[in-house]
């Protein structure tokens, strides 16, 4: 199809944000995640730990040792639930460096392609401020049905998930529950009834799996191996409006300062 290169994924350049994903997602896992490999036998040495720290006030004339067994174990239950909070809350925020990573890049990348053939700052500066459904409708623009793509339904989950990681309770938290519950934790979940109703579950229940974070970078991989190599402006269709207006302004300033 002929026509002129309006934006174009240079082969290097999408194989370069590929290998550097890679590498956020690698290094992540070996020197954050894999601190919380176990937990288990860290909280048993927790309990070990007091118990040795507290034996040396036991006086068995004064003292069951059962208390202090059972206190041992409380501390070490109490040591294990701090850390799954922290692994809970590390996951997550490797989530959203990686998420808002991709944002940046592309946004960075629609923006640098368009400075190519246009002139004005709007344009470009839309293209930064826009929501992700804006920036969606422009990459639909291009010929090409994202949103038909499996990995765009994780990707919209997972902007979610950042969202409520972020603000907590919103709209965000309300599009969470209805359209992907399962990064809201159910604590309920092996008792079910009305306990397990989405309704109950706030941003405090809000976890990503190993298996779900796995899932959310493969879906950013989809996503740069997806992206056409050359878009053509005989393909471009239907521009969203907010994107056509945006080039309009930058086109009538620039005739209004010809005239000066």
């Amino acid at each position: 199809m002929r026509g002129d290169v309006l934006f174009q994924m240079w082969e290097p350049f999408r194989q370069s944000l590929i290998k550097g994903h890679l590498f956020y997602v690698e290094q992540a896992r070996k020197r954050l995640l894999s601190q919380f490999d176990d937990i288990e036998s860290e909280s048993d040495r927790a309990a070990e730990d007091w118990l040795e720290q507290s034996g040396k006030y036991f006086d068995p004339d004064r003292h069951d040792p059962g208390d202090f067994y059972e206190q041992a174990h409380d501390v070490g239950i109490e040591f294990y639930g701090l850390l799954s909070d922290m692994r809970e809350q590390t996951r997550l925020s490797v989530v959203a460096g990686m998420f808002h990573e991709w944002d940046k890049q592309l946004r960075d990348w629609l923006a640098h392609e368009i400075q190519h053939w246009h002139r004005g700052n709007n344009a470009t500066l839309k293209v930064w401020s826009a929501d992700f459904g804006q920036i969606a409708e422009l990459l639909e623009s291009f010929g090409w049905n994202l949103r038909a793509a499996d990995y765009f339904r994780t990707l919209d989950g997972c902007r979610l998930v950042v969202n409520v990681y972020k603000h907590g309770e919103g709209k965000s938290l309300d599009d969470l529950r209805n359209s992907y519950p399962e990064y809201l934790d159910d604590p309920f979940k092996d008792f079910g009834g009305a306990l397990s109703d989405t309704r109950y579950r706030d941003h405090t229940h809000l976890k990503v799996s190993d298996d779900q974070f796995q899932a959310l970078s493969d879906a950013i991989l989809a996503f740069w191996r997806d992206v056409p190599e050359n878009v053509v402006d005989s393909r471009v269709t239907d521009v969203p409006d907010w994107f056509g207006k945006a080039i309009l302004k930058d086109r009538v300033e620039s005739q209004q300062k010809s005239k000066i």
